[in-house]
């Protein structure tokens, strides 16, 4: 939480900053526009790359053998074999238009599935999902 308001922090900084030297500009002529512009875009391309370098990606868990399905941890996080259906699908690539093909359910109660289960995996995208499901081991 502290990085977040750091990062915005540093946005709202840069941008007052630039503010400040488009003023400049008007008291002091012999600054260009050009100039102040030019200074302004690499500010905010450095400061670009410095929070795009820091945002943390997730990591793929590569899993040799066989992996037994932990069934205890299903039950514990309360996910439906519907949902467990569904989940496989995902970790195998299949949108929710193919997953519905292969389940012969809707594409709304797909999304209501998927959505379910991000709420009990606690996760926010497909991919995420998959990861947590196999990090506890429900998925092979």
């Amino acid at each position: 939480m502290l990085k977040t308001v750091l990062r915005f922090g540093l946005i709202i900084l840069a941008l007052l900053i630039l503010f400040q030297l488009s003023n400049a500009s008007l008291f002091l002529p012999a600054i260009s526009a050009d100039f102040i512009i030019g200074l302004g875009a690499v500010i905010l391309i450095a400061l670009g790359i410095y929070l795009g370098g820091n945002i943390k990606k997730d990591t793929i868990i590569e899993v040799e053998g066989p992996i037994e399905i932990n069934a205890t941890k299903i039950e514990e996080l309360g996910l439906s074999e519907r949902e467990m259906e569904v989940l496989q699908l995902i970790s195998k690539g299949y949108s929710n238009v193919e997953i519905g093909e292969k389940l012969f359910i809707s594409e709304s109660t797909i999304k209501t599935h998927v959505s379910n289960l991000f709420v009990k995996l606690d996760v926010k995208r497909r991919t995420q999902a998959v990861t947590r499901a196999k990090e506890l081991h429900i998925i092979a």
